[in-house]
C-alpha cells in the first residue's frame, strides 16, 4: 500500500513576563554594565508570522489551491500523524480492514474510519459526507485516475509528492496551510532534538553496519528501503541500508534472494492484524533464512508494524525508541 506521510520543528520562548517581573533589577544592572555593542546583540528569536487568508498556493503537482479561511475540517488520511502534532482532529481518519493507525487511536478513537483496504480510496459521496472544507492527498497516487478532479469539486484539494518522504517540508506547508505555523515549527524541532541525541547515542554501535526492514502482508513479502522505518534507519539515523535497498523504496522478496541478504540488524514489521502470516512463517522457518549471518547472531526482530510502516513525527520519533532500545546496551 502507498501510503504515506509527515515533519515539523522550532518553538518559541517569550522573556517578557521575566522582563517585567525584573525590571527593577535590570534597571541597576544596566548603570553598572556596559551595553553590548552592536555584534554582541543577540538575534531575537521571531515567531513565525500568522496566515493570511484568502491563501492562494500551488500544490506540489501544479493545481492551484484556495483557501478563503483557514480550514476548520480536515480529511488529510495517511496524514493524520502530521495533524495530531498540529493539535488539528481530522472529520475522517484512514483505516484498513476496520482499523485505522493503531499508535494514534488515543487521540483520534473518536474520528469516523474511512476504509482505504488494498489501496482503494473512498468514493466521492463517502468524502462528501465528511462535509470537508480541505482535503489533502499525501501521495501523488491517490491524485490519479480523476480521483482529484472530483475530489477538488467537494473541498479545495492539495496533493504532496511524497508526504513522507520530506516530513521538514510537508510538516513546515500543511502548518502553513491551516495556520499552524508555530505548532509545526515547535514539532519538527523537538523532532530534530531527538534524531541528533539519537545519533550521538548510535555511533559507536553501527559504525560499519547495515539495516534491512522485511515488510508481511497478504500480497507477499518485500523488502523496505528509504520509505517507513527504513527512511528512519537510514536518513535519520545514519544507519547504512543493505546493498538489495541500495537505490530502492520496495523489492519483492523471494526465498532465493536470502542468501544475498547482507544486513547485520534485520527488522520484521507484519502489517495489522497478522495479514502476512503466511509468508512471515515461510520465511522464518526456511533453512536458508536460518543460515543468514544476522539471523544466526540473534539480531532479528520483530517490530510493531503500526508505526514502523507509518509516516510521520510520532510514528517516526516511536521508530527512534525501538532502535535505541534494541542496539545500544
Amino acid at each position: 500500500m502507498l501510503v504515506i506521510m509527515l515533519l515539523a520543528g522550532c518553538g518559541n520562548n517569550s522573556a517578557a513576563d521575566n522582563g517585567a517581573r525584573n525590571g527593577a533589577a535590570q534597571v541597576n544592572a544596566a548603570a553598572a554594565t556596559p551595553s553590548p555593542s552592536p555584534e554582541e546583540e543577540p538575534e531575537a528569536t521571531e515567531a513565525p508570522a500568522a496566515q493570511a487568508y484568502p491563501l492562494v498556493v500551488q500544490d506540489e503537482l501544479g493545481h492551484e489551491v484556495t483557501l478563503n479561511a483557514a480550514p476548520t475540517k480536515v480529511f488529510a488520511p495517511y496524514m493524520e500523524d502530521s495533524l495530531v502534532v498540529l493539535g488539528v482532529k481530522p472529520v475522517g481518519q484512514w483505516s484498513n480492514k476496520g482499523q485505522g493507525q493503531g499508535y494514534l487511536q488515543d487521540q483520534l478513537g473518536d474520528v469516523p474510519l474511512v476504509d482505504f483496504t488494498n489501496g482503494q480510496l473512498p468514493s466521492p459521496e463517502v468524502v462528501m459526507s465528511l462535509q470537508p472544507d480541505f482535503i489533502v492527498l499525501h501521495n501523488s497516487y491517490y491524485a490519479e485516475n480523476g480521483v482529484y478532479e472530483q475530489y477538488s469539486k467537494i473541498a479545495p484539494t492539495y496533493v504532496f509528492q511524497q508526504a513522507a518522504g520530506d516530513l521538514d517540508s510537508s510538516v513546515t506547508k500543511l502548518g502553513e496551510l491551516l495556520g499552524k505555523q508555530e505548532e509545526a515549527a515547535k514539532g519538527l524541532a523537538d523532532y530534530r532534538k531527538k534524531v541528533e541525541e539519537a545519533k550521538t547515542a548510535l555511533a559507536p554501535h553501527i559504525q560499519g553496519k547495515k539495516a534491512l526492514v522485511i515488510r508481511f502482508n497478504s500480497r507477499g513479502m518485500f523488502l523496505m528501503g528509504g520509505v517507513y522505518g527504513g527512511f528512519v534507519l537510514a536518513e535519520e539515523l545514519g544507519i547504512t541500508k543493505s546493498d538489495l535497498v541500495a537505490a530502492e523504496n520496495s523489492v519483492d522478496l523471494s526465498l532465493e534472494v536470502l542468501p544475498q541478504i547482507d544486513a547485520d540488524y534485520i527488522f520484521l514489521a507484519n502489517d495489522t492484524a497478522n495479514t502476512g502470516e503466511t509468508f512471515y512463517k515461510e520465511l522464518t522457518e526456511s533453512a536458508l533464512w536460518k543460515s543468514i549471518p544476522a539471523v544466526q547472531a540473534g539480531r532479528v526482530y520483530d517490530v510493531d508494524d503500526r508505526y514502523w510502516l507509518g509516516g510521520g513525527i510520532v510514528a517516526y520519533s516511536n521508530v527512534i525508541d525501538d532502535v535505541l532500545e534494541i542496539i545500544v546496551p
